[in-house]
C-alpha cells in the first residue's frame, strides 16, 4: 500500500496537483470515549464520553500531514452511577460547571504502518494541558454505503493518562492514578 501511495503522490507532484488535507466532521453518534480504572484492586470500572464534536482534516495520500481536534464537555461524561457522576463533578475531581470543556488537538502525526499511527496531541482537561500520544488505527476510508456514498472514515485509539498529571487524583494511589482510554470515533467529508 505505501508503495501505491508513493507511486500517487509522486505522480501528482509530476502535475503539480497535490491533494490537500480535506475536512471531516466527527459523526457524534457513532463517536465515543470509553476510560477505565482499577477501583482499590476490587474491580475495573468504566466510563464514557460520547456524543462530543470535532473535525479530522484528512489526508489520506499523506497522513502525517492531517490532524484532528476535539471537545467534550465534561458533564456529558457517563459514569453508569448518578452517585459516581456526582462526585466526580463535585471539588473532589473536577468542580465542573456547564461550559467545562475537554479537548485535544493534535501537534503531530507519525505514521508506523499502512494504516497505523501515533498522533501526539495537546489534551487539556481541569484546566491543566498536557501532552499525550494516541495510539491509532484507520479502520476504513470509503463511501459510507447508507448516506449516498458521501467519503467517510473511522478509527480506533487508545491511551494512558495519569489523572494526577490533570489535577483529579483523589484517593490515588488505592484508586488507580493510570487511566487506560479507547476511543472509536467515525467522521463524514464535510460538505
Amino acid at each position: 500500500m505505501k508503495t501505491i501511495l508513493a507511486a500517487a503522490a509522486l505522480a501528482l507532484t509530476a502535475s503539480g496537483a497535490l491533494a490537500a488535507p480535506e475536512k471531516y466532521t466527527l459523526d457524534p453518534s457513532h463517536s465515543q470515549v470509553v476510560f477505565s480504572y482499577q477501583h482499590l484492586g476490587f474491580s475495573t470500572t468504566f466510563g464514557m464520553f460520547s456524543g462530543f464534536e470535532g473535525e479530522i482534516m484528512f489526508d489520506q495520500e499523506d497522513p502525517a500531514n492531517s490532524s484532528v481536534s476535539v471537545s467534550m464537555p465534561v458533564m456529558s461524561m457517563m459514569t453508569g452511577w448518578e452517585k459516581r457522576f456526582e462526585h466526580f463533578m463535585s471539588d473532589d475531581f473536577f468542580g465542573a460547571s456547564d461550559g467545562d470543556m475537554v479537548t485535544f488537538t493534535s501537534t503531530g502525526i507519525e505514521v508506523t504502518g499502512d494504516n497505523t499511527a501515533n498522533i501526539t496531541g495537546d489534551l487539556t482537561m481541569n484546566g491543566t494541558t498536557k501532552s499525550v500520544v494516541l495510539d491509532a488505527k484507520l479502520n476504513q476510508a470509503t463511501g459510507h454505503p447508507m448516506k449516498d456514498g458521501q467519503p467517510w472514515a473511522g478509527f480506533n485509539a487508545t491511551t494512558t493518562i495519569l489523572r494526577s498529571d490533570f489535577g483529579v487524583d483523589k484517593f490515588a494511589p488505592y484508586v488507580s492514578d493510570e487511566v487506560e482510554v479507547q476511543i472509536s470515533i467515525e467522521a463524514g467529508k464535510a460538505e
